[in-house]
């Protein structure tokens, strides 16, 4: 059940996925982005950040129970790698899905679609994505990609102020804990 506040109004249910594979370079945009917003800001009661990786066929568990929904991928897009993209729910349902080429392609026209077929999921649905430079094995983002992440914040973080559920920020932010970029990847704390 919602939570409902003092005034009887339910919390805004809100989602920010990062998605993407921390090991294929640009790929790890997504979660890249989540570990930015963990740093810097808290976040009020309803929403909710979280690096879902490389997802495989279905985002519905992420995304069933939402009210608005932030993705945070990369996109295949003209233009130039480190271009800023958004897309509203239309302009993510407009065209017919396309076929899947690998299980770890993120299946958000899917999810949205099987959600609104069985009368749910987020009303309010925002993909921010960059176009990539190099989406191949290896740690780390393009310096193309790297030079987005401002943007990309800025954008999260903006819809969440549209959506009546503003991040606050940390005092005294905290570093990203990128892990997959260290030399040693032995976690946190090791």
């Amino acid at each position: 059940m919602p939570a409902v506040d003092g005034g009887g109004e339910r919390d805004r249910r809100v989602v920010v996925l990062g998605v993407g594979n921390v090991l294929m370079g640009d790929d790890a945009l997504g979660p890249a982005i989540i570990k930015h917003l963990e740093a810097a800001y808290e976040f009020p009661k309803g929403v909710s950040v979280f690096d879902a990786g490389t997802p495989g066929l279905d985002l519905t568990p992420y995304i069933a129970d939402k009210d608005a929904l932030i993705v945070v991928d990369t996109v295949d897009a003209e233009g130039q790698a480190g271009e800023l993209r958004q897309y509203r729910r239309e302009a993510v349902l407009k065209y017919a899905p396309l076929p899947r080429l690998n299980p770890h392609e993120p299946g958000l026209k899917e999810a949205l679609l099987t959600l609104e077929f069985s009368g749910g999921g987020p009303e309010e649905v925002l993909l921010v994505g960059v176009i990539p430079s190099q989406v191949e094995p290896g740690a780390g983002l393009s310096p193309a990609v790297e030079a987005a992440v401002p943007d990309v914040l800025s954008a999260v973080v903006q819809e969440l102020e549209r959506l009546g559920a503003p991040p606050i920020p940390k005092p005294s932010p905290d570093v990203p804990d990128l892990w997959w970029k260290r030399n040693d990847l032995t976690g946190p704390g090791g």
